[in-house]
This record gives C-alpha cells, structure tokens and sequence, in this order.
C-alpha cells in the first residue's frame, strides 16, 4: 500500500495561484496530491520526485465536461480532482515545450474572464448572504440585553470581523489578478 500524508492548508478563492505554487512545491518533494476534503484537507500520496506544474480551472457553467477535460488530455493535462467548482489539473514540466505549454488558459483575456466568473459565482454571493441574513440576525440580536444574548453577540461580532476581514481580502485581491492580466478598469 502507498504512503500517504494529510496536510492542512486553507486558501482562499483567491489564493489559487498560491495553491499551484504549493501543490508543485509538494510534488517536488516527493508527494502527489490525490484529493482534497472541506475545508482545506490534501491528500497525498508518495511519489518519485519531481517538476510537475499544477493548474486550476475555474470553467464556465454549462461548458460539456466531457469535451471540456478532452481538451485539457489533448495538450497533455491530467485531470484529478474538483472542489467547489475548481478543476485540478497537472503535467509534468519536462513535457511543457515552453513557458505557454505549461498554462491551461492560453492569455491574459482568459486569466482576465476566470477571474471575474469566480468573483461572480463565488464573492459575490457570499457577500449577498453576509448582508441579507447575517447581518440582520447579527443587528436583531444586538437588542437583547441578556448575558447570553451578549456573549452570543460577541461570538458573532468576532465572526463578523473575520467575514468582513475575509471579503476584503479577496476583493482586493482579485481585483489585483484582474489589473494583473490586464483587466483593469
């Protein structure tokens, strides 16, 4: 049976390029990733070591999955796994001809529209939760004057603060992706 380890990292929706970077740094270390478990759970399992380049996808909905993954086999890309909307791909870099070979999306105008369908299908509607139901409950129970209702409150005062904290982080960022790839207003 192989070896295999389980490694806790959290990234945000943001923080993608940050996971490919982490994710080749593991393989050259001598670990493949096999899945990833919420929240943030890796699975790997041990491998000879080498430069393998990892990419995530963030495709369109609607796209035919099946068409859409033979492409990625096409160019040489092996699919291993999905998590909240994300692909995970993977090539050794030794079959990457050039620096563009070892890109899924071939320019920046694709960097620029991924970045935008994740702030839309992702930021977007956390930040629609965080303001029509958390907020309300967070203000609704700020009126009792109850030690509970006031420990309660804190709770979520801290949790509001990382929330807003955390909103703001990755609207920065990927605003900056998006300036980046020359996307920018």
């Amino acid at each position: 049976m192989a070896e295999t380890k389980t490694l806790f990292r959290f990234f945000t929706i943001a923080d993608y390029e940050e996971e490919e970077a982490w994710l080749r740094e593991q393989h050259r270390e001598g670990w493949k990733m096999l899945r990833l478990y919420p929240p943030g759970f890796y699975v790997f399992e041990r491998c000879e070591p080498e430069d393998v380049v990892y990419r995530l996808d963030f495709p369109q909905s609607g796209i035919a999955e099946g068409d859409y993954l033979q492409l990625f086999r096409d160019y040489g890309w092996e699919y291993f796994a999905r998590w909240l909307g994300w692909m995970y791909f993977r090539k050794p870099a030794s079959e990457a001809d050039s620096e563009q070979d070892s890109e899924i999306l071939s320019d920046n105008a694709s960097r620029v529209k991924m970045v935008q369908r994740v702030a839309l299908k992702r930021l977007i509607p956390l930040v629609l939760v965080f303001v029509l139901i958390q907020l309300p409950n967070f203000l609704s129970l700020s009126e009792f004057r109850s030690s509970s209702a006031r420990s309660m409150l804190f709770v979520l005062s801290i949790l509001l603060l990382f929330e807003i904290g955390l909103f703001v982080y990755c609207g920065v960022k990927l605003r900056r992706l998006r300036n980046k790839y020359g996307g920018g207003d």
